[in-house]
């Protein structure tokens, strides 16, 4: 039976572009990240020797510091902190929050989160593309998922200090703070920008500006 040209090409066509979308398998045992190489490639290139060192991280055995305007402190356990870390796709942090702190709404453009509670309980949610907002007060023991790009914040409203472990399918998810990402960048984003979006006066932007600038 002969077909017509696009039913002969579709099954190939439909197998390449699912080819060229997937991710690639590894091509080695590991590549562990050479941190100080000057190549730029997406993700890291990798060194030539490696260690038990570069696969071994002890940062998330002690909470951190949450004297902070924000009250809570990330510690990342990704590639930077973890070299063997490169080209697996996965990476952790650990989240502590003073009573009443806040982990500010953010996204992570390059992974999903998922955040398992290891102490206290916290106010979590994400909001959707059509500005819904999804949240759930979760306590120690319960999991909450923050899908990839998605806004999302955690605060504890409680009166003792929480903490969270927070999974990631990325080796380097990225964050970027909305308010700090906004009101913080360099070179500055416009006051013209901000003052229409936020439906806010120049003198609001500029204090915003003033309160996140780097210290």
């Amino acid at each position: 039976m002969n077909l017509p040209l696009p039913a002969l090409f579709a099954a190939p066509l439909a197998f390449l572009f699912a080819v060229a979308v997937a991710d690639p398998d590894l091509l080695q045992d590991v590549c562990v990240a050479d941190l100080a190489s000057g190549i730029k490639v997406n993700g890291f290139t990798c060194k030539s020797n490696f260690s038990a060192d570069d696969f071994f991280f002890n940062g998330l055995a002690k909470p951190g510091l949450t004297n902070n305007t924000q009250g809570s402190r990330v510690t990342a356990a990704n590639v930077q902190f973890i070299p063997g870390l490169n080209t697996l796709g996965v990476s952790l942090a650990r989240i502590d929050y003073a009573p009443g702190g806040l982990n500010p709404p953010h996204t992570h453009p390059r992974a999903t989160e998922i955040v398992f509670v290891i102490e206290g309980q916290l106010d979590v949610g994400f909001i959707t593309t059509a500005n819904v907002l999804v949240s759930k007060t979760i306590k120690m023991g319960e999991i909450f998922v923050f899908p990839k790009g998605l806004v999302h914040f955690q605060k504890n409203n409680g009166k003792v200090p929480a903490a969270v472990i927070a999974a990631f399918n990325s080796q380097l998810p990225g964050t970027q703070s909305i308010a700090a990402t906004l009101f913080a960048a360099s070179p500055p984003v416009p006051d013209n920008v901000l003052t229409k979006a936020f439906q806010i006066g120049t003198k609001e932007v500029k204090k915003i500006k003033s309160r996140l600038a780097p210290k």
